[in-house]
């Protein structure tokens, strides 16, 4: 279905917050070849999202074990001077499904208990329609791996903002076109091309109104 390789991850050994995703959240739908908007705030934890900084977004779906990378959102944007992104979903990345989330993956900011690692922060999963593609076999069982190895969730939202075990995961060629809106600041636009797959950590963050998968 898609051009892939494995990568061997490594899970923080424990949960590491900062991005709490205000849009998706577990009651969103995002239509295929329709523009959506993911959007987010501090989560009123360490670290800030300053120190998150500069990080790529991506559609993943899978476990707690095993990911795959659907779609390279916006391959770099700085989350503590932007606050929501607006792309176009790839119709093609998947069917119409439940098991979406977004994964943002700190370019500067190693994990705190694993440094060779990223920190990661992730949405509550969503749902997709209007798709046009399929799940692989390998994708379809770390769908149904959830059960064993569930995602992690909170259902308290933060304050107002002011201002891991072995892993694999598949990265897949695609492209979206994205819009990335800073508070007080023009709209910058960028396009993620062919997607490399780097170092990744690999948990979930609260999100408004997520029940644990």
């Amino acid at each position: 279905m898609f051009p892939t390789s494995l990568v061997l991850l490594a899970l923080a050994s424990s949960a590491f917050a900062t991005v709490f995703t205000t849009s998706p959240v577990a009651s969103s739908v995002f239509s295929g070849g329709k523009q959506a908007t993911i959007s987010w705030q501090d989560d009123g934890k360490a670290p800030t999202l300053k120190d998150f900084g500069p990080a790529k977004v991506s559609i993943y779906v899978g476990n707690a074990q095993q990911q795959t990378l659907l779609q390279t959102i916006v391959p770099s944007v700085d989350v503590s001077t932007t606050q929501s992104i607006q792309f176009t979903p790839d119709a093609t990345i998947g069917p119409n499904s439940a098991e979406y989330f977004i994964r943002f993956e700190s370019i500067s900011l190693k994990d705190a208990n694993a440094p060779q690692f990223p920190a990661l922060a992730f949405s509550a999963k969503f749902t997709m329609d209007s798709m046009t593609g399929t799940f692989s076999p390998a994708v379809l069982a770390q769908i149904s791996g959830q059960s064993t190895a569930p995602l992690a969730g909170a259902t308290a939202p933060p304050p107002p903002s002011t201002g891991s075990t072995p892993a694999t995961t598949t990265k897949s060629s695609t492209s979206a076109t994205t819009t990335a809106k800073s508070s007080g600041s023009p709209s910058a636009s960028s396009s993620a091309g062919t997607i490399k797959a780097g170092w990744f950590g690999v948990f979930i963050g609260a999100a408004v109104g997520v029940t644990m998968f």
